[in-house]
Formats: structure tokens, C-alpha cells, sequence
């Protein structure tokens, strides 16, 4: 079996001076990427601002033979966006693999989300995705090849309390993935998203809001769920020989698995009433017979097959 190798391929990767961004720009850069370690260097609420950890990281890459370069520019704004792709074409000339990491927590209780907690929340995490992607994807498509990883949550997938600002955010990630794998597919760029399980700084500020089993169970494994069983996946979704796009992987603790949306064969009344989504829920929720429409066109052909099978009601 032959390694899977980035040699000659330049990666970016924001939010890499800790963390699972670290242990992403590390792997890339062990496998022969040229790295982009971007960081701000701030808290995990964005506050702050220190050189140091990209810096610290750029020197474990070199001193391990590899090639890296450190970005302090924020994700947060059109202008920091542009200049950490820029930093990429001024030292390596391209850009071939972006991996959108950077993330930060403001959780509260939704009564008491305030913008001081929402708008830097989407700014980081879903503003992010288009400031950073955009002159990344530009630079993709003329070269005719790419790869995006963006980083989701099960807080966006799933739902969790005192998040949803960031709940919010990270099911945003997963609406801009599916859309760029769609646009990217004619370029050969290819979009996917992880929501990764990982003992980091973020992590343990959300265990000091879970009590309970929950708590307990987490505590009980925490020391298995190290961020660098995440980065092999993400390393996988950012080769040339990654076959998916507009996907979707959890993965933590060395275990990977698909996320996916799926649509219930469902119930059909050509006059439908209140009452028959009451009388009809069961079936309406029944998982049996599932399908996975791949995009818009999909789902509605689901519908459009549905209607014309079935005679309309005498009544209308």
C-alpha cells in the first residue's frame, strides 16, 4: 500500500497553532505539504492576540524537515481572508488544499444571546468560510484542482443547549459545503466537511456547562480523543485521491462515520388536511425506505414521482 503523500502541494490552515488545527497542519506537513499555519493566537472566545503559537508550530514543522510558513491574519473579515491566501502565493505560488478549522465558543443561554456572542460566533465560524475560501477557491479553479475541508459540528447537525449561536454557525458550514461541492465538481475541486470529537481547549471550556451522565461519560474517555486521530481524516478529504464531495464525517477517538440527510418515503393526500399529518404522523416520521437526495432537484423529483403515481382527489 502506497502512502498518500502532498508533495509539491500547498495546504492552508486556519485556527493551526493548537488544537486540532495543529495537529492538521502537522500531518500535512509530515506527508511533504508546504503548510500556511494561521492563528491569531487569541482565547477560545477570540479575544487576544499572540504570534507566538502559530510561530511555535511553524517551528515544529521545520525542525522535523517540513515546510511552513506562519499567518496571524484574522478569518473574521473579507481583508484577513485575502491576505492569508496571499500568504500562501507569496511564499509557495499556489494553493491546493484549504482546510477551514478556525473556530472560537461564546455559549449562553439563548435568552441571553446578545451580538457580543452571536455576530463574532458567525463572523469565525460561517463569515469565515466565504473570507478565507473565496480568494482560495479563485486561485483552485484557474489551476483546475483543489480541496476544501470545512470544520462542522454535531452542535449544528444535532443541536446543543447553550449553543445556539454556534449551533447556528456550524449548520451554515454544512448548507456551504454542499453548495460548493455542487459548484466545485466542473473545476475538480472538492468540498467536505468534518465534525470532529477531539480533547482540546474548546472542548473542555463546553464539559464545564454538562453535568450529569453526559459528564461522566465524557471524562471517562476524554483521554482517548486525541485531536491527531481527527487529522488523518481531514488529510484523506484534502489528497487528490479523495473520491467524495459534499460529504460529511464524524470522527474522534480513531473511529470515522458518515453524517448524512435523509428523506422519509413519507405520506401523500393530494387534499391534505391538518388533520392527516396528525392521523398520518407515524408513517410521515418512518425511517424505513429512506432515501439521500443528492441535491435540490433530487428531493423535489422524489415529490414530482410521488404525485404523478396518485390520482387527484375527486374533490379537487
Amino acid at each position: 500500500m502506497t502512502d498518500l503523500r502532498f508533495d509539491g502541494k500547498v495546504a492552508i490552515v486556519t485556527g493551526a497553532g493548537n488544537g486540532l488545527g495543529r495537529q492538521h497542519a502537522l500531518l500535512l506537513a509530515a506527508r511533504g505539504a508546504s503548510v500556511v499555519v494561521n492563528d491569531i493566537g487569541g482565547s477560545t472566545s477570540g479575544s487576544g492576540w499572540d504570534s507566538g503559537p502559530a510561530e511555535t508550530v511553524v517551528r515544529e514543522i521545520r525542525d522535523r524537515g517540513g515546510e511552513a510558513v506562519a499567518d496571524t491574519n484574522t478569518v473574521a473579515t473579507p481583508a484577513g481572508g485575502a491576505a492569508i491566501v496571499r500568504t500562501a502565493l507569496d511564499a509557495y505560488g499556489r494553493v491546493d488544499v484549504l482546510v477551514n478549522n478556525a473556530g472560537i465558543l461564546r455559549d449562553a443561554p439563548f435568552e441571553d444571546i446578545t451580538p457580543d456572542l452571536l455576530d463574532p460566533v458567525i463572523d469565525v465560524h460561517l463569515k469565515a468560510m466565504f473570507h478565507v475560501t473565496g480568494p482560495a477557491w479563485r486561485v483552485m479553479r484557474d489551476q483546475g484542482y483543489g480541496r476544501v475541508v470545512n470544520t462542522t459540528s454535531a452542535a449544528g447537525l444535532l443541536g446543543t443547549p447553550r449553543k445556539s449561536n454556534y449551533g447556528a454557525a456550524k449548520a451554515g458550514v454544512v448548507g456551504f459545503t454542499r453548495a460548493l461541492a455542487l459548484e466545485g465538481a466542473e473545476h475538480n475541486i472538492r468540498v467536505n466537511a468534518i465534525a470532529p470529537i477531539a480533547a482540546t481547549r474548546m472542548l473542555t471550556e463546553s464539559l464545564a456547562d454538562v453535568d450529569g451522565a453526559a459528564a461522566a461519560l465524557m471524562n471517562a474517555v476524554v483521554d482517548r480523543l486525541d485531536p491527531a486521530l481527527v487529522s488523518p481524516v481531514v488529510a484523506f478529504l484534502g489528497h487528490e485521491e479523495c473520491p467524495v464531495t459534499g460529504e460529511i464525517y464524524t470522527t474522534g477517538a480513531g473511529q470515522v462515520a458518515r453524517f448524512f440527510i435523509g428523506r422519509t418515503a413519507g405520506y401523500f393526500h393530494p387534499a391534505l388536511s391538518i388533520e392527516d399529518v396528525r392521523e398520518h404522523l407515524a408513517e410521515i416520521r418512518d425511517e424505513a425506505g429512506y432515501t439521500i437526495p443528492a441535491n435540490p432537484r433530487e428531493e423535489i423529483a422524489a415529490l414530482m414521482r410521488v404525485v404523478a403515481a396518485k390520482p387527484k382527489s375527486p374533490t379537487t
